[in-house]
């Protein structure tokens, strides 16, 4: 059986929001950034990341900063497409609501490793979740916020799109109730605290209604930009992790071949390996970890047909699949979905 692992990274255009709200309430922000250990000089730069303890740390002291009980919520205020990095510009031009969450799993990590999004379609609602991974509660509460809130101020403002039917948060409600108009401010409708899960409820039949902007050939553009982007990302990142970043934008659409990879990251098939080796793992591994993090997602949070995502993993055959998933968890994609 496979075990998963992950190098947890923010992209800076996911900070810089913070930043920007943190400018707007009157905050020097130069010493907090240098009291989180975070390198001035990367954040001019958009195709970088920082650890997302740094990020977490930065946080902390801008919320302290701030003494705004709601800082996250209104930093969702500040966002724009370039805060979700080139995925910000994909969902721009995808068709549907459903479109954009299948493309999720594949790019959410150039956003960084802060947190998971999950979509679960339940009697007649899908409910898009977001799991944050940060350690410090109050942390987590602000950024979970944030999360939301910028789901909805981007659908409104660049989607020209308002699928929400409902906000529900894990977490409980403010402790001052007049905080309560801050939420509808932002969320214009129901806002449920103490819930199961953190997320917006939307109508499944909005899932599939086009949206107005969407541009088939600027997608296939920017799905090409994202390869380069990824591989500019990867310059700073273990070796395993950019083999893993590229097979996510390449197994559908070409065999997954080693001497592919290694053309992209410039480098001979013998070093591949090699430095694949001294990271204690080899080609096929990682290929095998990347196919059962997607197939896992697929299963439990997306109603595609175990062909389809046989398909997105790069199986020329379903069988191949089904007998890879087998041996990898113990049991069938059936039984695995179904359980979910």
């Amino acid at each position: 059986m496979i075990e998963i692992s992950h190098k947890n990274l923010a992209s800076v255009p996911a900070v810089l929001t913070y930043l920007k709200s943190a400018e707007a309430c009157g905050i020097d922000c130069v010493p907090l950034i240098a009291r989180a250990g975070i390198d001035s000089e990367v954040l001019k730069d958009n195709c970088q990341q920082i650890p997302t303890t740094s990020m977490e740390h930065l946080l902390q002291l801008l919320i302290e900063a701030s003494g705004d009980p709601c800082f996250g919520l209104h930093s969702a205020k500040f966002i724009e497409p370039s805060s979700y990095s080139v995925l910000g510009y994909i969902s721009m031009n995808c068709s549907t609501l459903r479109a954009i969450q299948a493309k999720i799993p594949i790019f959410e990590k150039i956003v960084g490793d802060m947190g998971v999004t999950s979509v679960e379609v339940a009697d007649g609602f899908a409910l898009q979740r977001w799991e944050c991974k940060f350690a410090d509660p109050l942390v987590a509460r602000h950024e979970v916020e944030h999360v939301i809130g910028s789901w909805v101020i981007y659908a409104k403002n660049y989607l020209n799109f308002t699928p929400h039917d409902g906000i529900w948060f894990k977490h409980s409600a403010p402790a001052d109730p007049k905080l309560l108009a801050d939420y509808q401010e932002i969320f214009g409708c129901d806002v449920l605290f103490d819930q199961t899960s953190s997320g917006i409820r939307i109508s499944e039949d909005k899932l599939d209604l086009p949206l107005p902007q969407a541009n088939e050939k600027l997608l296939a553009m920017l799905l090409e930009h994202a390869t380069r982007l990824l591989s500019e990302i990867n310059q700073h990142q273990r070796i395993t992790d950019q083999v893993k970043n590229l097979l996510r934008l390449m197994l559908k659409d070409r065999p997954p071949s080693s001497a592919f990879i290694a053309e992209k990251l410039a480098i001979s098939s013998r070093t591949l390996q090699r430095k694949l080796g001294e990271e204690g793992t080899h080609y096929k591994d990682v290929l095998n970890e990347l196919r059962l993090e997607l197939a896992l997602y697929f299963l439990k949070n997306t109603d595609l047909s175990l062909d389809n995502i046989a398909y997105e993993l790069g199986y020329t055959e379903a069988r191949s699949f089904y007998r890879s998933f087998k041996q990898w968890t113990g049991t069938t994609a059936g039984s695995y979905r179904a359980s979910s």
